[in-house]
């Protein structure tokens, strides 16, 4: 029995040079990658709409859309953001290599190109890649609320349980941007004010602070690190579990529930599955000594008024 293929990596080719681009796809082909080719960058963001590749080796020098704009463009869609840009280009200055670096892009190869040289790098940003993307996974599963932003405030990654926790604290489907204009504010009062600034980002709702952001550290070349709470929701939580004598999980459960959560959500923002959001809610309906969700609900809102 035949082992099974592995799949090739997927290489996004961006040239506008014929040439460049023939001598290329017999190289990366040759060395067991799939490869897409696009010769503007409106053609790379419009393929990478439909396919993700791997990697992007970007030439710097194209008409209408240059490979820095096209960059920017690529990493302002959160969902290839995190794709390694390789730039190309017979510019040699110090300026562009800056240039290319600023605009998002991981490394910078002058042409003409050195097959070997090419290779060892692509395999090096691709390992890296995944290691990155390995520790993301790693957090998601753990159900960490941790975000990463760029200095400018822009969201980097966000883990689900973080997204889902912003949405549901501002009521907002687009929490992250919200965020993201308070952590922009944040940035730049720290740039001014250095470690004396506080590092802690809070965002109101309804007149009282529902989330606040932990300033963790600098994890990367423009990349830092923050940790999510939900402000109210601990003291609301507190009030619950002791009047109802509640766990801590079932007064987590109850709270939501109380703030017009459907079970699956509750679920999605405590990193939980149906079956069990179902198991605290029996339990919390023995406890509080009602029949179904929109008494534990009523009761719950009681409480938290009173107290």
């Amino acid at each position: 029995m035949a082992e099974p293929t592995l799949p090739r990596d997927i290489v996004l080719l961006v040239d506008d040079s014929p040439e460049a681009l023939g001598f290329l796809t017999d190289a990366l082909e040759q060395s067991g990658f799939s490869v897409l080719i696009a010769t503007s960058g409106a053609a790379a963001l419009n393929i990478v709409e439909r396919i993700t590749p791997d990697l992007i080796l970007l030439d710097a020098v194209m008409p209408s859309m240059d490979g820095f704009e096209t960059c920017r463009r690529l990493k302002a869609n959160a969902g290839i953001a995190q794709i390694p840009v390789v730039f190309m280009t017979g510019l040699t200055e110090t300026e562009h290599v800056v240039h290319a670096l600023e605009s998002g892009g991981v490394d910078y190869l002058t042409k003409p190109i050195n097959v070997d040289e090419l290779r060892a790098r692509i395999r090096v940003h691709l390992r890296n890649a995944r290691s990155a993307q390995s520790a993301r996974v790693a957090l998601d599963a753990a159900g960490r609320h941790l975000l990463a932003v760029k200095g400018n405030g822009a969201i980097h990654w966000s883990t689900p349980q973080a997204t889902r926790l912003i949405n549901a604290a501002t009521g907002s489907d687009d929490g992250l941007d919200l965020a993201s204009k308070h952590i922009a504010a944040f940035m730049l009062e720290r740039e001014r004010l250095g470690p004396a600034r506080d590092n802690i980002v809070s965002i109101s709702n309804g007149g009282q602070a529902a989330l606040q952001f932990a300033f963790l550290g600098t994890i990367g070349p423009d990349e830092y690190l923050f940790r999510l709470t939900a402000t109210n929701q601990r003291a609301d939580d507190e009030i619950l579990r002791q009047h109802f004598s509640l766990t801590q999980r079932e007064s987590e459960v109850l709270l939501w529930l109380a703030k017009g959560k459907s079970n699956r959500d509750i679920g999605e923002i405590l990193g939980l599955s149906a079956r069990t959001v179902n198991k605290h809610l029996e339990q919390i309906y023995v406890k509080l000594g009602v029949e179904n969700r929109a008494s534990a609900a009523v009761r719950a809102a009681h409480v938290l008024h009173e107290a």
